[in-house]
């Protein structure tokens, strides 16, 4: 299996993962859960935004649900929150639509989990490629990245 970059990343800090490959013309990430055999509660998408004040904000979510837009704008500590054009996406992180990671941005902007990251033993997410995931331990994730957990989305009707 390729290397991405994010592989090498989490390689470089000695950080534990398994990668996982799938169809790389396959974006949508509860379809990629059910290929790879996972809940898609604890396989999680990256979602690039953009605040009131110009700042941009990164938030991981399951794929199975929304970003809430004013939840996000809480937990960062600001007035809204738009989700960036996706022509905006390779130029600001150096990632493609579907292969967006929280790992290895062109530059490390502040980035929040959902508060259900932790409530697994692990998680998965790109590996910053299409058609690669990296499926790591959530505390792990968020040491490396600096990140912190916050209630992100809309509660669901089960």
């Amino acid at each position: 299996m390729e290397k991405t970059n994010v592989m090498r990343l989490l390689d470089g800090k000695k950080i534990k993962y398994t990668p996982h490959q799938y169809d790389n013309t396959i974006t949508d990430g509860e379809t990629i859960a059910s290929i790879l055999n996972q809940d898609a509660k604890r396989v999680f998408k990256t979602l690039v935004t953009r605040s009131n004040t110009n700042t941009y904000y990164v938030f991981v979510v399951p794929v199975c649900e929304s970003l809430n837009l004013k939840k996000a704008a809480k937990a960062v500590g600001v007035k809204s929150i738009e989700m960036i054009k996706q022509k905006e996406l390779l130029p600001l992180t150096g990632y493609i639509h579907g292969g967006c990671s929280p790992i290895g941005m062109k530059k490390a902007f502040k980035t929040v989990f959902h508060n259900t990251f932790t409530d697994f033993e692990t998680v998965m997410f790109s590996a910053g490629k299409v058609g690669y995931q990296v499926e790591i331990n959530p505390q792990d994730a968020i040491s490396y990245i600096g990140a912190e957990t916050a209630d992100l989305t809309d509660e669901k009707e089960i």
